[in-house]
């Protein structure tokens, strides 16, 4: 069995996030801390040296400021034992100074610190400071490398005699510079120290908000994020802490109907007022919300996220509703054919019946009757409503209402042209309204459903009258509430949402829907549209009220 070969050591970047946080900063502290003591470190030197110059400088300026200076080597010889070396040493020795060199205008030193060089001329140039220059400079000379500092020494009428040439030890300048380095670093080290603690608890803040998660898999996370928002088929809505929207996907842009421009937006900027604000802003609590955006049904739900925000999701349920409309359109027609179907089986067994008792005559009268009457329920409806779609709404809802054991009367005042711009928008709005009435009033005394119809130029009016409880009037406003309803929901669909379609069909028209108490008890819907009629014509009298008592085809849109 061959022997497992040994593992090699990978250096590289670490995967997870925190120790790469971490790493890089520890690498940026220490980058900085090592920058700025080089920066520090190298104007230091120069400092230092410059120092180190101003100091011989000045203990140059006050040597030849001694009054018996310049008398003293002008009138004695240069000599070891001389008072211009003993004065020379005096100042060296008190000041600390390498040296203290006093010259004549030839350079001829009168003074050293070893006096064997006494006599002799000087190791470096004199003239700047003879010429009467003060020099600084860092130089060489027969004590080695030192800061001097040159000055002229004139006697007491301003005339120079000489001048005085003080050096300070260079080394003891250097010495100074590597004395600070240790401290300097110690000062640096603490930094990188507390550059590290504060770059190890920002990592780990890091790693938790990102739960320890590597930086490939946040990108991928992100990618698949990215894919998912745009790929399915809700809408999502995220807030910040502010209300303010921070992300929309392309299928709340459509649903929503705004753009890039509303993300940064607070939602009542973006979105305008309105239940569909209040549903995403969290005003209206609840799951599965409706609420109605333009002509789309929405169902919302809002959940909060950690950081103050919210994350929305929005359904589209326009196709569901219309949908649920149409198999409420078909259970209606239903109903009407059943009560067709039940009162004409009533009528063929009483037709039957007098056959079979052989009262010919009589049954010839009542086949009459009833035809006649079909008749004339027919030309009623049609001398008051002209538009062919609104009258047979109005008879197949007479079927269903009588079924129910509520009277569905036309008003006397109605009279309606055939000049309808958007007839099936008034047929929904007179549909939902009717059904509400009929829901309202059955099972009252006397129960009795209202429908007015009027042409007022080119706007049309809609009263719908009922003798139900009515609606309370802090409820007046909230009955047009999207989700708005005091019904159990069918299976299929929500409720709420006839009354808001209603509202939104009368003010996209330039129109209202209002209700109030009806006399003698009830609720009173009124309608207004403007310019809903053509250019008006002349317009037959009105005819007498009359109570609805066919059936024909009945169109069933929403319930309150």
């Amino acid at each position: 069995m061959s022997p497992t070969p040994p593992r090699r050591l990978r250096l590289g970047m670490p995967k997870r996030m925190f120790s790469q946080v971490l790493l890089m900063q520890v690498a940026i502290a220490a980058g900085v801390a090592v920058l700025a003591t080089g920066l520090f470190l190298a104007p230091l030197s120069d400092q230092l040296d410059d120092q180190a110059m101003r100091r011989a400088l000045a203990i140059a300026q006050t040597t030849a400021a001694q009054p018996k200076l310049a008398e003293e080597l002008k009138s004695t010889p240069a000599s070891a034992d001389g008072p211009v070396q003993a004065e020379a040493e005096r100042i060296r020795k008190a000041s600390g100074a390498e040296y203290v060199v006093v010259m004549d205008v030839h350079g001829t030193r009168w003074s050293h610190t070893n006096p064997a060089e006494i006599g002799g001329h000087v190791s470096t140039d004199p003239r700047s400071a003879l010429s009467g220059r003060e020099v600084m400079e860092i130089d060489s000379g027969t004590l080695g490398r030192s800061a001097r500092g040159k000055v002229p020494l004139r006697d007491t009428d301003g005339r120079i005699v000489g001048a005085v040439s003080v050096g300070i030890e260079y080394d003891s300048v250097r010495a100074r510079l590597i004395h600070a380095i240790p401290g300097l670093f110690a000062y640096a080290g603490g930094a990188l120290a507390v550059g590290a603690l504060a770059a190890y608890l920002i990592s780990r803040r890091v790693q938790r908000q990102t739960r320890d998660l590597a930086f490939s898999d946040i990108a991928g996370l992100l990618a698949e994020r990215e894919a998912m928002l745009h790929g399915i088929r809700e809408g999502v809505v995220a807030l910040d802490r502010e209300g303010r929207i921070r992300l929309l996907n392309d299928e709340a842009r459509r649903l929503l109907g705004i753009g890039d421009e509303a993300v940064g937006q607070p939602l009542d900027t973006a979105l305008g007022e309105g239940r569909t604000t209040d549903v995403l802003a969290g005003t209206v609590t609840g799951t599965d919300l409706l609420t109605v955006r333009g002509q789309r049904v929405l169902v919302a739900n809002r959940m909060p996220t950690d950081d103050g925000g919210a994350v929305a999701t929005l359904r589209d349920r326009t196709e569901l509703e219309q949908l649920g409309r149409e198999l409420d359109s078909t259970r209606g027609l239903i109903d009407a054919l059943r009560a067709q179907d039940h009162e004409h089986a009533n009528r063929m067994h009483t037709l039957l019946g007098l056959l079979e008792l052989e009262m010919y005559d009589d049954a010839v009268e009542f086949v009459g009757e009833v035809v006649g009457d079909h008749r004339a329920t027919a030309e009623q409806v049609t001398e008051k409503i002209h538009d062919p779609l609104l009258a047979a709404l109005l008879v197949g809802k007479a079927t269903v209402a009588a079924e129910r054991g509520v009277a569905l009367w036309i008003s006397d005042s109605t009279l309606f042209p055939d000049r309808l711009i958007d007839p099936r928008g008034l047929v929904t709005i007179v549909g939902n309204l009717v059904d509400n009435a009929l829901d309202a009033a059955a099972g009252t005394l006397h129960a009795r459903v209202e429908v007015e119809l009027r042409a007022e130029g080119r706007t049309a009016v809609l009263r719908v009258r009922d003798t139900g409880p009515g609606i309370p009037a802090e409820q007046r406003e909230l009955i047009f509430t999207d989700g708005w309803s005091t019904k159990k929901p069918p299976a299929h669909r929500k409720r709420g949402i006839g009354l808001s379609l209603v509202r939104r069909l009368a003010e996209r028209q330039g129109g209202s829907a209002r209700v109030s108490e009806a006399d003698g008890g009830g609720a009173e819907f009124t309608i207004v549209l403007p310019e809903a009629l053509a250019e008006p014509g002349l317009a037959p009298e009105p005819t007498p009220g009359l109570v609805l008592k066919s059936a024909a085809t009945t169109v069933n849109e929403e319930s309150r």
